[in-house]
């Protein structure tokens, strides 16, 4: 049976989202799980998954377009199928089914005696006609289609702090992903309602968030019990709401009389530039169809023409002047800009920063000759469908070597000393927001066209954000390589809990001495970063002879 698909609400205050890029077209396969389309708010661009399985029979919202939270997005179901009777029934909403149409004046009936119950009590069922001046109720937000809860992983607030617009409150957790959760309001964090760890239902009460010294007692106990918000906000919020949506709707509307002039951009985007006095018809988008998107925005520097103009015009009244010697006055502004630091930005930081300050390290560097490097893998890569790099060499080398020198495979501890039986080569990848290491596990048991087949598929997932928590987790030494970029040589930062990493070098053509003679060789430079407290130097020393003679004679990793 086809089902419909709603906008989602993808953030606590989100009211309409812009598709960004639809990934499938009508009459494509649906899987669940299956990326559907980018969904865009004023704060993010996030991926949508279908939650599904069918055929995609229609698109309610076209790439470009906007509309609000729980309008027909999409409709899925059995190929071939008679949908149209949906669309009828629904109305544009999936809320507004036709039972509900049909019983809406007695429910308003019902609905209106408890309200006009509480207005004879003097007290609201729910403590909702008493909410304090300028409380503020944060609730569990829904941050996915089929979320019912959520877990909070970090309150970045505590009790009292002092709370602005934008500032980070907590990070949520639910099945798919973890979140940073901004406010959308300012004051003092009077009361946090779901501790670290636990989870709670959607629209449970977060936190509360008021004047300084505001007594929230019995506030948290009594929000949410009758079924609607407080009146004080409906009739604050709602307005504000409607003006923000007939904003974008005049903002849009205006230039779509014709296609030609029309500006595409992010709601976000359009935000970003009226506060900084920038023509979005100056700025070039990168986003989909040349949509502009937030970082077009962030990233905009007046052209070179639009610099020199002012000059130009103050140069014109002095054009029959006497000449004088030319003086060249460059033109510009000193200008900064805060960016705020993503949860994976946040992750590197934290976890580089425990590494480089916890364990004692020391670097060890080899230059290693790879002719017969090379000269091995152009006869591997001539065989049909086979193709491996340098650095799957590297890898499949460290995994046998690892296993000569179980030393390097540990991981500290105050008490003990781990020792892994088994060998997992982390792999680091670089990403548009950091970088992630991919784990390669159990490596010593895979061939090296086996490790070029899965470094090449973990890579491609880093890159497109769809590798999992698993995926990453269980490395035991990890390979990075700087080659493909030209550097030589470079000391990286232990991946901890490892003992080691590897850092790898770009083959670099110099002269050497064979058999008494200077010719021209290939060589590289790899270098062995360990942590005193597992590692001495004289095993880090063997581990890298052993490297050297599988890299240098790469038939021995054949047998």
């Amino acid at each position: 049976m086809a089902k419909i698909i709603t906008m989602p609400r993808l953030s606590d205050t989100m009211t309409e989202g812009t598709v960004a890029t639809w990934l499938k077209k009508v009459g494509d396969t649906v899987k669940e799980g299956d990326i559907l389309a980018e969904i865009e708010t004023d704060k993010a661009t996030m991926e949508f998954e279908a939650f599904d399985a069918g055929t995609l029979l229609y698109i309610g919202v076209k790439e470009g377009d906007t509309a609000p939270v729980d309008s027909v997005l999409a409709i899925i179901g059995k190929e071939g199928e008679d949908y149209q009777s949906l669309l009828d029934g629904k109305g544009g909403s999936a809320e507004n089914t036709p039972a509900e149409k049909k019983e809406g004046p007695e429910q308003e009936e019902k609905q209106a005696e408890p309200k006009q119950e509480e207005s004879r009590n003097g007290s609201s069922v729910g403590g909702k006609q008493e909410l304090p001046k300028d409380v503020k109720v944060v609730t569990m937000p829904r941050l996915s289609d089929t979320m019912t809860e959520g877990t909070v992983a970090t309150w970045l607030k505590k009790v009292g702090d002092k709370v602005s617009e934008g500032d980070i409150l907590a990070e949520i957790e639910t099945d798919k992903a973890t979140m940073e959760f901004e406010s959308f309001n300012s004051g003092t964090l009077l009361y946090i309602g779901i501790k670290e760890g636990e989870s709670a239902p959607v629209d449970s009460v977060l936190a509360i968030i008021g004047p300084e010294g505001t007594d929230v007692s019995g506030v948290a106990e009594n929000y949410g019990k009758g079924g609607s918000q407080p009146a004080a906000q409906q009739s604050s919020d709602k307005p504000a709401e409607d003006k923000t949506a007939e904003a974008h709707k005049s903002e849009e509307a205006a230039p779509a009389g014709n296609d030609e002039g029309r500006v595409f951009a992010s709601p976000l985007a359009r935000k970003l530039a009226k506060e900084k006095g920038i023509d979005l018809a100056l700025v070039k988008g990168s986003g989909e169809n040349g949509r502009i998107v937030r970082k077009d925005i962030e990233n905009y520097t007046p052209s070179a023409q639009q610099t020199a103009a002012p000059a130009q015009q103050q140069a014109a009244p002095a054009a029959n002047a006497p000449a004088a010697a030319p003086v060249y006055t460059p033109v510009g502004e000193v200008a900064t800009e805060e960016v705020k630091n993503n949860q994976m930005r946040k992750t590197i930081a934290r976890r580089l920063a425990e590494s480089k300050y916890s364990a004692p390290e020391y670097s060890l560097t080899i230059a290693l000759d790879m002719d017969n490097a090379i000269a091995s893998r152009n006869v591997i890569n001539a065989v049909p469908d086979t193709k491996i790099s340098f650095n799957d060499m590297v890898i499949k080398a460290c995994a046998m070597a690892l296993r000569k020198h179980p030393q390097i495979n540990t991981q500290w501890k105050d008490d003990v000393t781990i020792y892994n039986k088994h060998i997992s080569v982390g792999v680091a990848v670089a990403v548009e927001d950091g970088l992630v290491v991919p784990v390669l596990k159990f490596t010593d048991h895979m061939s090296l066209t086996q490790i070029g087949a899965a470094v090449k598929d973990l890579a491609g997932k880093a890159r497109s954000k769809k590798l999992t928590p698993a995926e990453m987790e269980g490395s035991t030494f990890t390979v990075s390589n700087l080659g493909m970029f030209g550097i030589q040589e470079f000391t990286s930062i232990i991946n901890q809990p490892n003992s080691a990493i590897l850092s790898v070098g770009a083959i670099v053509q110099q002269p050497v001495v064979k058999d008494g003679q200077i010719v021209v060789g290939n060589v590289m430079k790899v270098t062995l970063t360990c942590d005193h407290r597992t590692v001495d130097g004289a095993t880090g020393a063997q581990f890298l002879q052993t490297l050297k003679q599988y890299i240098e004679n790469p038939v021995t990793m054949l047998a």
